[in-house]
């Protein structure tokens, strides 16, 4: 048990650092809305930021901000607890490991929603700065979750009789993301998919 408790805190330390230590690269050296192309035109280092949830999504403006940072904490405080329980309960390694990257990627954007607005200034037209004497761009539980990996694979247009968005353009995958956004998306991939049988038992 001890084994495996240890080895879930690293993997939750591990995905937190790669996830903070690229976030505050990204703000310390791009400025909003720049981007590099890493494999031509498919994989892209996109800069952005959103005050709301996972893939760029709002939630009812500053009220719902600090409502969804509150609502995190808690969730990581219960997640944490269940985490510790199925480590008693001597459950799989796997889903053991799964909720570990759902705690740590659920942590790595509170931490941002916390302090980010503290310990930067905008990155509007400029590089943002860590620690800036004037005070950063926003309060407390008020800071901006910083995106920057885009995969636009496939792009084209809808066809002429597609309802809705007819002759509109076509790009998958379109939402901006992060680190934490994909242990988030990882963790619950392999809960929905491989532990079923697991979870109808419990």
């Amino acid at each position: 048990m001890k084994s495996i408790t240890r080895k879930s805190i690293i993997l939750i330390f591990i995905i937190l650092f790669i996830d903070q230590f690229v976030k505050i690269w990204i703000k310390t050296n791009m400025t909003l809305g720049q981007e590099y192309n890493v494999l031509g035109n498919w994989f892209i280092i996109h800069f952005t930021e959103n005050n709301g949830m996972a893939f760029g999504m709002e939630f009812w403006g500053t009220k719902g901000k600090i409502f969804l940072t509150l609502f995190r904490i808690l969730a990581v405080i219960g997640i944490g607890w269940y985490l510790n329980h199925l480590i008693k309960e001597k459950a799989p390694k796997m889903v053991i490991y799964s909720i570990a990257l759902i705690m740590a990627g659920a942590m790595g954007n509170i931490i941002d929603s916390v302090f980010y607005g503290v310990i930067f200034d905008e990155s509007f037209y400029q590089t943002a700065t860590f620690l800036p004497q004037d005070g950063g761009y926003s309060t407390w539980l008020q800071g901006r979750v910083v995106d920057m990996l885009y995969f636009p694979i496939i792009k084209g247009q809808y066809p002429e009789w597609f309802p809705f968005w007819s002759n509109q353009p076509f790009v998958f995958f379109r939402p901006v993301f992060n680190i934490a956004d994909s242990a988030i998306t990882v963790g619950v991939s392999y809960i929905l998919i491989f532990q079923r049988s697991f979870f109808k038992h419990e």
